[in-house]
């Protein structure tokens, strides 16, 4: 593990040495032997004098290698590109994939956007509009127009050329595409079958008809959970006539798993966790909502608590284990929400009723075990099992409530079009807080004539 580690260290002094010695030669013999991703890491950590000499020493094409990359590492990769002239930055994003290329002008003041677009190619700037104007977040957003596609009517061997003038541009050409006439996606045949089988043969008897495709407004997380269920390398995008528009490259559905899981992470916590730069200020705007909507749902439990003063005051006891109860059965909740939002990603409704039921089997068992663990303890440091009865079956109570919440509440809201990520942290805490309370005092007061 360490060999790996010291061997994917990047080479920034030896880098930095080369361009401050106007060593071209040898920046290009030391910088190309690194692979692209490790390029653009090492790119946004020189400084921009030291980037300005990158630009000139490499061509084109190599820095499109790298930018395609530097898109993932960077979310401001367009602030790199403007370090170029923008000739020059438009011959990079020609040499980019589309789909990169989309993604980082998407990222452009709408001057700089015009001025990129019309320094492309015609057919290239064509393309590169249109996908512009795809929804963010939806297939259209997601795909590449880069991909190999053949005729039905076609032999093997027409096949193979095809790939061959295609090969240096698409993204892709494991999957090889078959349409008709009329550009319709009808099947689709991989590399090794088009190389095992005589170049005599037609595509169309040894194509798989039943292909696989997502429409172009398709939701992102939809098609990332397809290509996930079914492993493509690739996913051929349709618009509702059925003509191939492009493809979904398994790259793109590695970005967009994880863009899925960092939202669900902030939404469960009710903050942004993937602005690290962001300002101690605009911090402190985008989650003073979500805290002061929690305030205000909060006051509710205090006024419960006030409602129940008068047992309070006969059992004063009683308020040295709100917190004790809360805490619990809110971690519970929390653990069943993650379980729940986690589901519903990847499950059908039959088993959103099957985790309903698992989840409060699981409250019942996480609750008795509990409810004994706290009885023996205060009923031994209180000199008073029934007390600890009492916080033991409010225990038991609590938990499964929570659990029946944590999964329920996320379903409910996924079924109204509501993030559930986004929305139920938050809530579920706060929720759990006021059933605790409510569930603790009312048992307590049945059992109050002990307490006293």
């Amino acid at each position: 593990m360490m060999d790996i580690e010291v061997e994917h260290q990047l080479p920034v002094e030896k880098i930095s040495a080369t361009l401050a010695q106007n060593d071209r030669g040898e920046f290009r013999r030391v910088f190309l032997e690194l692979h692209f991703y490790d390029q653009a890491r090492l790119l946004i950590q020189l400084d921009e004098q030291q980037r300005g000499k990158v630009y000139r020493y490499l061509s084109a094409k190599e820095l499109g290698d790298m930018f395609d990359e530097l898109e993932v590492n960077e979310g401001n990769a367009i602030a790199y590109l403007k370090e170029m002239n923008p000739h020059q930055g438009a011959m990079v994003l020609s040499e980019m994939y589309t789909d990169n290329t989309v993604d980082m002008l998407s990222d452009a003041t709408s001057s700089d956007l015009a001025t990129y677009l019309n320094l492309l190619p015609s057919g290239e700037k064509n393309e590169v509009r249109k996908l512009l104007n795809y929804e963010d977040k939806t297939a259209g957003a997601l795909m590449t127009t880069e991909y190999v596609a053949v005729s039905i009517d076609d032999s093997v061997g027409t096949a193979m050329q095809v790939i061959r003038r295609l090969a240096r541009d698409a993204e892709i050409i494991y999957y090889v595409y078959v349409q008709d006439d009329a550009e319709n996606l009808i099947g689709v045949v991989t590399l090794r079958e088009l190389l095992s089988n005589d170049k005599r043969a037609m595509v169309r008897e040894i194509m798989n008809p039943n292909v696989y495709s997502v429409f172009v407004d398709d939701d992102q997380a939809d098609v990332a959970q397809t290509v996930r269920e079914y492993n493509f390398l690739a996913m051929p995008v349709v618009n509702r006539a059925g003509h191939l528009l492009g493809i979904i490259t398994v790259d793109d559905i590695i970005d967009v798993i994880d863009e899925e899981s960092t939202e669900d992470y902030s939404g469960l916590a009710g903050v942004n966790v993937d602005d690290l730069e962001e300002s101690p200020i605009m911090a402190a705007v985008h989650r003073l909502p979500w805290l002061i909507t929690l305030l205000i749902l909060g006051m509710s439990t205090a006024t419960l608590i006030n409602h129940f003063e008068g047992l309070v005051s006969e059992a004063s006891i009683l308020a040295v284990f709100i917190s004790l109860i809360t805490g619990t059965a809110g971690n519970a909740g929390t653990q069943s929400l993650a379980v729940a939002v986690r589901k519903i990603s990847v499950e059908n409704d039959r088993k959103m009723i099957q985790l309903i039921r698992n989840e409060v089997i699981t409250g019942l068992l996480i609750g008795v075990v509990t409810a004994i663990v706290i009885t023996v303890i205060v009923g031994i440091w209180k000199n008073n099992f029934v007390l600890g009865a009492v916080i033991g079956i409010s225990m038991v109570a609590a938990i499964i409530v929570a659990n029946l919440a944590g999964s329920l509440i996320p379903i409910l809201m996924d079924k109204i079009g509501v993030d559930p990520a986004v929305a139920s942290g938050p809530f579920i805490s706060t929720l759990s807080d006021l059933t605790s309370v409510m569930i603790y005092f009312s048992i307590a007061r049945i059992f109050l004539n002990y307490l006293i």
